[in-house]
């Protein structure tokens, strides 16, 4: 797998007013129109009441993992943990298998791991989460999956560095890549 940069390559704009603004949303600002529609995908995904967030969560902190993207699953190491997850359930999501998962989370873990290997959900995989998700939440877990990798590959491309106060990759965990620390 090819190294990201060592430095942010498109520095963060200044944050605006008083309210902290993260690194990810600062360098999008550059475009700001892409920064919109990036927003109102991605908080539709977010705040969506279509699935439970701990099973959101588990979709995008695996996603970011198989990506390399240690900004992503920082972020989401935070989010996760308010969705429910426990820090023994986001480490074993970076880590090769994921073998602590009952069967209705390891369809989820699956799917990401089959969409990030080969850009399609297997029939066995398929077949367990449609025995527990709805058509428009099965669209809903696909769609979450590739726009998390997008995500993620922005974010290693454009070298968006962690922010001082955001986990990375957990103890013991083979990250793929190491984003850049944030100085401030």
């Amino acid at each position: 797998m090819t190294e990201g940069p060592a430095a942010p390559r498109i520095a963060p704009l200044p944050a605006k007013g008083d309210a902290p603004t993260l690194n990810i949303f600062r360098t999008l600002d550059h475009n700001h129109e892409l920064f919109k529609a990036f927003l109102t995908l991605g908080t539709h995904l977010l705040r969506g009441d279509v699935l439970p967030s701990r099973e959101r969560e588990i979709v995008i902190l695996r996603t970011g993992w198989r990506s390399g993207s240690e900004y992503e699953f920082g972020q989401h190491t935070l989010i996760g943990r308010d969705a429910g997850l426990t820090d023994d359930e986001i480490a074993a999501l970076a880590e090769a298998g994921a073998p602590r998962w009952s069967d209705a989370d390891r369809a989820l873990v699956d799917m990401v791991d089959e969409i990030c290997s080969d850009n399609v959900v297997s029939a066995a995989t398929w077949q367990a989460l449609a025995s527990r998700w709805t058509e428009p939440q099965l669209l809903e877990l696909v769609v979450l999956t590739g726009y998390y990798r997008l995500v993620s590959g922005l974010l290693n491309s454009a070298g968006v560095a962690l922010e001082a106060q955001t986990p990375g990759w957990p103890d013991g965990s083979q990250p793929v890549r190491r984003a850049p620390r944030d100085a401030s």
